[in-house]
């Protein structure tokens, strides 16, 4: 999904930061999204990129007010678009019983991440860099002007060292590695579905979501003919076959119809998740670093990505309010998040009293 939204609201960054700083992060997540497009159409990126916008379902009365409170505050303040759907029109828009109603951000999307990816290490080839896959980061030191990397594949010097690993950073950067919490994303694709089944479970073929806090993510896929779904149903690395089980489960209560669709693929990777749900970019001891997405990383990467480039070069552009922001660690923490067996729970007693 690519969208403009943070983990915290406007009004949790209003009250952690000042209104102003909250106008700052929330102007640059809709300036990141802008820019997203313009790199797809730019550089004539093919990843099945579609404005189609977003739709947040509700599972309770309680929790459609929250989400409309919340956008007309973000209308105000950025001018962002939002509609309200609830009752009976809920069904012209997901062919669904589970949500009383629903927000749509009708200018968000969707793309193929793998696709997007692969076009991404392509412009870097044409444009003479080089990338070395399978090549793990062991450690590195700062000798006077340059930078010493240790890789499982020999030394390498370097004048700048940029650190983007988010989710799956290691000890080798010990310092961001305390500041980003692994989190696994679970992903299945089902069989494919016959044409009016599809046209009855997504009649606008918007990505969706929810208002848990363990929340789900789903999407018809770029053809139409099969359902992509995400969640988070263990904290800790499951079985593909286990976690498959599990989200089918999830599916199969938002849309009963499905009963009986099996899965023909499954598979899992890592987001990075901050203490403060928030991304952030900086630098340390001579290395730059963006990371901690927190789900949004094809938007934030992006844009980021771009902030240190720009920051490596001496140029302003590299302004960012993500880069003002400090970047907190837990005192117990040292890069294995042991408490998130502990956040499942609270979260799963979250969810059920929302739901009340």
């Amino acid at each position: 999904m690519c969208g403009d939204l943070l983990k915290p609201s406007f009004t949790q960054l209003s009250a952690r930061y000042g209104k102003q700083s909250a106008v700052a992060l929330y102007s640059e997540v809709r300036d990141a999204l802008v820019f997203l497009q313009e790199v797809i159409a730019d550089n004539k990126i093919e990843c099945d990129f579609a404005r189609v916008g977003r739709l947040t379902g509700a599972l309770s009365q309680q929790q459609l007010k929250g989400l409309e409170s919340e956008a007309e505050i973000l209308r105000k303040e950025i001018g962002t678009e939002y509609q309200i759907v609830s009752g009976p029109a809920i069904h012209d828009e997901i062919g669904s019983d589970l949500y009383v109603g629903a927000r749509i951000l009708p200018h968000h999307g969707g793309l193929h991440p793998a696709k997007y990816a692969a076009a991404l290490a392509r412009l870097v080839r044409e444009c003479g860099g080089q990338i070395h896959e399978h090549t793990r980061l062991l450690r590195y030191e700062r000798t006077g002007q340059e930078f010493v990397l240790t890789t499982s594949r020999g030394k390498l010097r370097a004048r700048d060292l940029i650190v983007a690993t988010n989710g799956y950073t290691t000890s080798a950067t010990s310092w961001l590695r305390r500041r980003i919490v692994p989190v696994t994303s679970y992903m299945i694709a089902t069989e494919e579905i016959p044409a009016a089944t599809m046209r009855q479970l997504f009649p606008t073929g918007r990505m969706v979501t929810d208002t848990n806090r363990l929340l789900c993510y789903y999407r018809p896929s770029p053809d139409n003919k099969r359902i992509l779904f995400g969640g988070r149903p263990a904290y800790t690395e499951i079985k593909p076959e286990q976690s498959a089980e599990r989200l089918m489960q999830y599916l199969r209560r938002i849309f009963p119809v499905l009963d009986g669709t099996s899965v023909t693929h499954s598979w899992f990777g890592y987001i990075g998740y901050t203490f403060d749900h928030l991304p952030h970019l900086g630098k340390l001891d001579g290395a730059h670093y963006a990371a901690g997405y927190c789900g949004s990383g094809v938007v934030m990467a992006t844009w980021l990505g771009r902030k240190v480039a720009y920051r490596l070069l001496g140029n302003p552009e590299g302004q960012s309010a993500f880069a003002g922001i400090r970047h907190p660690t837990h005192i117990l923490y040292y890069g294995r998040p042991w408490f998130l067996p502990l956040v499942q729970a609270w979260y799963q007693l979250q969810d059920t009293s929302a739901r009340r």
